[in-house]
């Protein structure tokens, strides 16, 4: 199919568009389309379906948020897209009823999310979104985007309007410098974690795998290769860079720096203290849930029922240093023990990448609107306390960030159970009218000497007010 030179452009202009439809984004579809009033919304996607994570929907794995923690049921409990509602179309509200979860399968709420964005409207898979500018003409945004044809070939080229952007591109696979070379190497497998169940079945062929990374998805990898590894065989080694392997902080307190009260603290420090306590929070959101770990002793404890040790080692306080090719079939990692000051080699035949995601980049993307972006010192973009980018004033629109504000808001940025909260923040603070109203407290804990945006302590006021 010839595509056209020349963009089609809308009549009318959209109040919001969408690029990307993840978790986040469809979130947001679904709460605005549930505004009174309407809103015209149009939301984008490169990919053809929705899918998430699905390399790493292993048979067994759970959510780490609760099922309330789905699109839109703590900012809108009556909402025709609750996982409740999900089930209801199922017929399995009694099953769920008597399964007593409140933690589901992963593969439980790929499913309701794909559920949501095939019977929502607005939605627009298969468009890849190729550049975005500010038109002061108009006060417009203009979005350029190509259609997709089954197989990535371009079939169209469009052009739409909107006052409002939402950016909810999500994240990408991070793979550390010393193994980049290594990673696209066909003969021997190293991988990130998010391809994992498409390789499987080439790992556990391997003679030996090493899984590098200590959080959940590496400890959920560890467990389904030792799972499927026969008894006494199992060369498996799994590395880590942290001191322990760890569980996640999941007592009742601690999860509340996942409440707004705790972003709205957050927001307000400055920023370099907001650049220290990031790093430290880790075990907040990168440690392993206790039923995990607690599955994998196990499973290391029946092997050794009729005496011997599992061919398992687990070696936390290590870091791979440099790696490089051995023959045309093995790896060679250069590990390092900082605390020991120590060094090593490991060969192994596998190498299966858990080192997390980072924020994707939308430099390029927004190259348009680079002119009228603020930046902190660090020369990321500035954004406000309602999700929006700090632009120059004669921009008149909006552009809203989901998933891309770490280093504004906090380890909340990408944490499921914010989900619904943020959407609603989006859309109170675009319409204007609080078509759902937020509560001003939601964390026992108080944040700070001078809570910003919650309810007071009793017996506690600033000190200026002091008398």
């Amino acid at each position: 199919m010839t595509v056209p030179t020349t963009p089609r452009e809308p009549e009318q202009p959209h109040d919001l568009v969408g690029i990307g439809i993840g978790p986040f984004n469809l979130s947001l579809a679904a709460l605005a389309h549930g505004v009174e009033g309407g809103l015209t919304t149009a939301f984008y996607e490169q990919r053809h379906a929705f899918h998430w994570h699905p390399g790493l929907l292993i048979d067994g794995a759970t959510l780490q948020v609760p099922f309330l923690a789905d699109l839109v049921t703590l900012a809108d409990p009556t909402s025709p897209w609750s996982f409740l509602a999900y089930l209801k179309t199922r017929e399995r509200l009694f099953p769920f009823y008597f399964a007593e979860r409140f933690h589901i399968h992963r593969a439980e709420y790929d499913a309701y999310c794909r559920w949501v964005s095939e019977n929502l409207p607005g939605l627009h898979f298969g468009h890849q979104v190729d550049a975005v500018r500010w038109n002061p003409e108009r006060g417009l945004f203009e979005i350029d985007f190509t259609q997709l044809g089954p197989q990535g070939e371009a079939e169209a080229l469009g052009r739409t309007h909107t006052r409002n952007l939402v950016l909810g591109v999500g994240t990408e696979p991070h793979v550390p410098e010393p193994l980049r070379s290594l990673a696209d190497a066909p003969t021997v497998p190293v991988i990130h974690s998010a391809d994992y169940l498409d390789h499987r079945e080439r790992l556990l062929a391997a003679e030996h795998i090493t899984v590098v990374g200590s959080g959940q998805s590496g400890a959920e990898i560890f467990l389904d290769l030792l799972r499927h590894r026969p008894a006494g065989a199992e060369r498996l080694h799994w590395l880590a860079r942290t001191a322990a392997f760890a569980p996640m902080e999941y007592s009742k307190l601690g999860l509340e720096h996942f409440t707004p009260d705790y972003t709205r603290y957050f927001h307000a420090l400055p920023e370099p203290v907001r650049d220290q306590l990031v790093p430290r929070q880790w075990q907040l959101h990168k440690g392993i849930d206790t039923d995990t770990i607690a599955a994998i002793h196990d499973e290391l404890y029946r092997r050794t029922l009729h005496g011997g040790w599992p061919d398992a080692v687990l070696s936390p306080g290590v870091a791979v240093h440099t790696a490089g090719r051995l023959a045309t079939t093995k790896i060679e990692l250069h590990l390092e023990d900082a605390q020991q000051g120590t060094r090593s080699r490991l060969t192994t035949d596998a190498v299966v990448l858990a080192t997390g995601y980072r924020e994707r980049p939308v430099d390029r993307l927004l190259a348009g609107l680079a002119p009228y972006l603020r930046r902190d010192s660090s020369e990321r973009p500035r954004i406000d306390t309602q999700y929006r980018l700090v632009l120059d004033p004669s921009v008149t629109g909006a552009v809203y960030v989901q998933n891309g504000e770490r280093h504004t808001h906090g380890v909340g940025a990408p944490d499921l159970g914010l989900a619904a909260w943020r959407s609603a923040t989006i859309l109170n603070t675009l319409t204007g009218k609080d078509p759902y109203p937020l509560p001003a407290r939601t964390a026992f804990t108080t944040f700070g000497l001078e809570p910003a945006a919650q309810a007071r302590p009793t017996g506690l006021v600033p000190l200026g007010d002091r008398r």
